[in-house]
């Protein structure tokens, strides 16, 4: 029979932020693959965890890969742990996790910390629809191309960047997503946690005055574009759903046809919509 594969987040920051559960899975398995087993040994030794550890990151998780593959298949357990937050997260593992499950072994999360989940949920900018797109191009003209592919995102852009690509990926931004309100959000959960907020060319000039220090997440809104288009959305259930008298089935189907939005976001707007009109009844 074979083992279990846990996917187990880790701190991005501060130690209390680690679960219970996680704390007993690493006490328990056979074997820890991790993107650093340096950075590793410090969080396990906080918590007196000595097991086994193997590195597992981008330039040799084809070799190692097979290797844990074959702990998995003589029925040993294993958790893979990234230097901070959820693997697979722009992190080592996604090739691990489908080839564990390709195979049949039962692969397990354990759920904790997110860099992209934490920032959204302090930097003040609408939440109820993100894009996490990871990190941008280093070089100039595949990261321009990269941010033109987004600008039609209807919630909030959350992208990862490294503190000395931040100023040049923030002027690129600016060339071509617009002036849009943006947040900077940097050493998460650490003592100099912090939280830039402003439009871009604000924030270009905030962080051109310090030095930025550890990866930042970057949060931006959406543009005028995509605001209307929500705004035309709501506009056109309205009129389907209380004019009409429309099915929410039906005003979902005929509004995605109007407005050129998926069928699935029509529905989940219209079924919202209807929801929020039987409340103030």
């Amino acid at each position: 029979m074979s083992g279990i594969l846990y996917i187990v987040s880790t701190p991005i920051g501060n130690l209390e932020d680690i679960t219970y559960r996680a704390v007993r899975i690493l006490s328990e398995v056979d074997l820890i693959a991790a993107e650093d087993t340096r950075h590793s040994l410090k969080l396990l030794n906080h918590f007196n965890i000595s097991k086994p550890l193997t590195s597992y990151y981008d330039h040799n998780q084809q070799l190692k890969g097979e290797r844990i593959l074959s702990n998995l298949r003589q029925g040993k357990n294993v958790a893979l742990v990234s230097d901070a937050g959820t693997p697979c997260v722009s992190d080592p593992g996604y090739h691990l996790v489908r080839d564990a499950l390709s195979e049949g072994i039962r692969v397990i999360p354990i759920p904790g910390c997110c860099a992209a989940i934490t920032a959204l949920s302090g930097a003040g900018l609408p939440s109820d629809n993100f894009t996490f797109a990871g990190f941008p191009p280093a070089r100039q003209g595949k990261r321009r191309t990269f941010l033109a592919g987004l600008a039609e995102a209807t919630g909030t852009l959350i992208l990862y960047e490294a503190p000395h690509r931040l100023e040049s990926t923030l002027s690129d931004m600016y060339e071509v997503l617009g002036n849009r309100q943006i947040a900077i959000a940097r050493e998460l959960t650490k003592i100099y946690e912090e939280f830039i907020l402003g439009t871009v060319s604000e924030v270009i000039t905030i962080v051109s005055q310090a030095k930025v220090r550890g990866e930042v997440v970057i949060l931006i809104a959406p543009g005028e574009s995509a605001i209307k288009e929500a705004e035309s959305l709501d506009t056109v259930l309205d009129r389907l759903l209380n004019e009409d008298g429309l099915s929410i089935k039906d005003a979902a189907k005929k509004a995605a046809v109007i407005t050129g939005i998926s069928r699935n976001e029509a529905y989940t707007k219209a079924l919202k919509a209807r929801e929020d009109a039987d409340s103030l009844k």
